[in-house]
């Protein structure tokens, strides 16, 4: 169970996703601004944000008083179009996102 103030972690990526890509391997100094602020991965892209080292703090717009603290080894799942942003407050950290998607003509269920 998660402590009070952080909520569970979203379960795995769906089954029979294709891999797209990965991103470089960032840290709490190199990565991008907008990962800070809201955005959101496209749509029908699955996003998966894995920490190599360290922890930071991740937030879907649509719960805000819900942090996930991600650490090493872990990974957050993001689902299409939800909006959500880092923070840095937990220490250094090293991190990618990798991108996912329904294989072409396919779907997910």
């Amino acid at each position: 169970m998660a402590p009070a103030g952080e909520a569970p972690q979203p379960a795995a990526l769906p089954p029979g996703l294709d891999h797209v890509r990965t991103t470089d391997v960032f840290d709490e100094h190199t990565a991008p601004a907008g990962l800070r602020r809201a955005h959101r991965v496209a749509d029908g892209v699955w996003g998966r944000l894995v920490v190599y080292t360290g922890a930071l703090s991740f937030r879907f717009e649509d719960e805000p008083d819900q942090v996930r603290v991600v650490s090493t080894g872990d990974a957050m799942v993001i689902p299409p179009a939800r909006l959500h942003h880092v923070t840095f407050d937990q220490g250094p950290v090293t991190f990618a996102v990798e991108f996912h998607r329904p294989p072409a003509g396919g779907g997910v269920s």
